[in-house]
């Protein structure tokens, strides 16, 4: 058997003093739950593409990636998968609100950090919150630290 952790995405933007998040639904456990813009890298994209897509198809924003805050290694026990998660901080340059979000995505909407707190019990992984705390802390590494080979 080939193991092979699931490399995703996450795009953590902040704007006067809130965090962009979405709150979605996973299928088929049903639970809501709130994220940053995220999803899994696709065949034959680089991470920055990635995240661009990512966030534009669960928000309708179009976003700017500017650095890299971190990499983080989580196994969820729930489902017994290993993530693998490329977390880059930006902004976002454009909304279209006649976008058509990904169908899990029920709101995507700017939440400060007293807020962001509250829904700790709701966060769809513990990277939620530690992307969050790694920003603030002025964790950032250029995007030139990563290469894409095509």
């Amino acid at each position: 058997m080939i193991w092979k952790p699931n490399v995703t995405v996450a795009a953590v933007v902040e704007q006067t003093d809130r965090f962009l998040l979405v709150e979605e639904q996973i299928v088929p456990e049903g639970l809501t739950v709130f994220n940053q813009p995220a999803g899994h890298l696709e065949p034959g994209e680089s991470l920055i593409q990635a995240v661009i897509r990512e966030t534009l198809e669960e928000t309708g924003y179009t976003f700017v990636p500017e650095s890299l805050v971190g990499i983080y290694h989580w196994h969820s026990a729930a489902n017994d998968t290993t993530y693998l998660r490329f977390a880059f901080s930006g902004h976002v340059a454009g909304f279209d609100p006649d976008y058509v979000r990904d169908a899990a995505i029920i709101s995507a909407d700017w939440y400060t950090m007293p807020m962001i707190e509250t829904l700790v019990m709701r966060y769809r992984s513990p990277l939620v919150k530690q992307c969050i705390q790694d920003f603030i802390a002025g964790k950032r590494f250029p995007l030139e630290i990563l290469t894409h080979y095509n």
